[in-house]
């Protein structure tokens, strides 16, 4: 990580207190979302990522952890301690759970009424309520077989955010008080831990399964801690190469190929690269003409992560029935991508925004 003079760090630090949204990283994190989306049509095709052309599109989880950290650094970590910890979870709930309850309903209606697979009950109407609840609630539950032990059966996308509520429970717990100091000695000790499960694993893909749940505590412990360090260390980068340059150097991560030493490669991005595109976004300048196109990417990001996955398994028993050609394949995926991004600019204005305003109002209320 490059580390910069103290006085650009004073000014760095001015940045970071007087500016109230990174509208650079908000865009960013729509392209990551983006492609994820792209990657879970891809792995249907191409189940070996080393075919597919957006073969480490998987990594946008990382760079997701690794944003949230920083982000959340940034606007709690010089008021935590005035809200309260209690204070604090409400926040997260408010902004995190509604769209985790609304994919697990489209995750189930999905499931139940897919029109390229019949629903056959195999889980009987005990345990598919059971699966629910779980999946509401955010507690792991890898029992459905036919969709590979995933955590979250109805909703795959959901276990990022398990470990995203763990991040935000040890932040509130513990990192918020950590010296920077310690703070970067736990970031180094999650750091061996992850090049550990890579090159177990030989890759970064694991978290979202029964049998890969450590792996997800790995991924979550490092790119946290890293984003959270970022900020606590003032490392802003002041540079020119705004949305576009930043979007393409993201990008060539999700699409760079596999290699022989993949597990190597994809820890160095991980450890390296996606901190300091954070540090680099955070400092960058934007033009005037794309702050509208950021400022819709970050919005749509979460919605669009969390609804889309239910999409996902129908595109799947479609593709294995009918196994269309490359035109139709480009179309659906094409098509597919646009409209699951008006599907989440809906979600996001019809249901997302108005719940959370809603929770907000009733949280502020006056009790009697």
């Amino acid at each position: 990580m490059l580390k910069e003079s103290p006085a650009i760090l004073q000014s760095s630090l001015g940045i970071l207190k007087t500016k109230h949204h990174f509208v650079i990283l908000d865009g960013l994190r729509g392209v990551a979302a983006l492609a994820v989306v792209i990657f879970h049509f891809m792995e249907w095709v191409y189940p070996d990522p080393g075919k597919n052309f957006i073969g480490h599109g998987f990594l946008a989880v990382d760079f997701f952890f690794c944003l949230s950290g920083f982000v959340i650094g940034y606007a709690y970590n010089d008021r935590l301690g005035s809200m309260g910890v209690m204070e604090f979870f409400t926040s997260r709930l408010i902004r995190l759970h509604p769209l985790v309850i609304l994919g697990s309903v489209l995750g189930l209606l999905a499931f139940l009424f897919d029109p390229f697979a019949a629903y056959t009950g195999e889980y009987g109407t005990g345990k598919l309520i059971l699966v629910f609840l779980c999946s509401l609630f955010l507690i792991p539950f890898p029992v459905m077989k036919d969709r590979a032990f995933n955590l979250f059966g109805l909703n795959a996308l959901s276990w990022s955010l398990f470990w995203e509520y763990v991040a935000n429970i040890v932040y509130a717990l513990l990192l918020y008080r950590l010296s920077r100091r310690y703070l970067a000695v736990l970031t180094l000790l999650a750091a061996a831990a992850l090049c550990l499960v890579s090159y177990r694993a030989g890759n970064l893909l694991g978290g979202w399964s029964g049998e890969t749940f450590w792996d997800g505590c790995a991924r979550v412990s490092y790119s946290f801690s890293a984003g959270l360090l970022i900020y606590r260390s003032n490392w802003v980068i002041k540079n020119g190469l705004g949305f576009v340059g930043l979007a393409i150097l993201l990008s060539l991560a999700f699409v760079m190929p596999h290699f022989e030493w993949n597990w190597v490669a994809e820890a160095l991005v991980v450890l390296f690269f996606f901190p300091l595109l954070v540090a680099l976004g955070a400092g960058s300048s934007l033009s005037p003409r794309l702050e509208k196109i950021c400022v819709f990417s970050g919005k749509i990001s979460y919605p669009l992560y969390m609804t889309h996955y239910a999409v996902m398994w129908m595109f799947g028993n479609y593709y294995t029935s009918n196994k269309p050609g490359a035109t139709e394949l480009f179309l659906i995926v094409s098509i597919g991508t646009i409209l699951l991004v008006g599907v989440a600019y809906f979600v996001m204005v019809v249901y997302d925004i108005p719940v959370r305003r809603y929770l907000s109002r009733k949280r502020r209320k006056p009790k009697d």
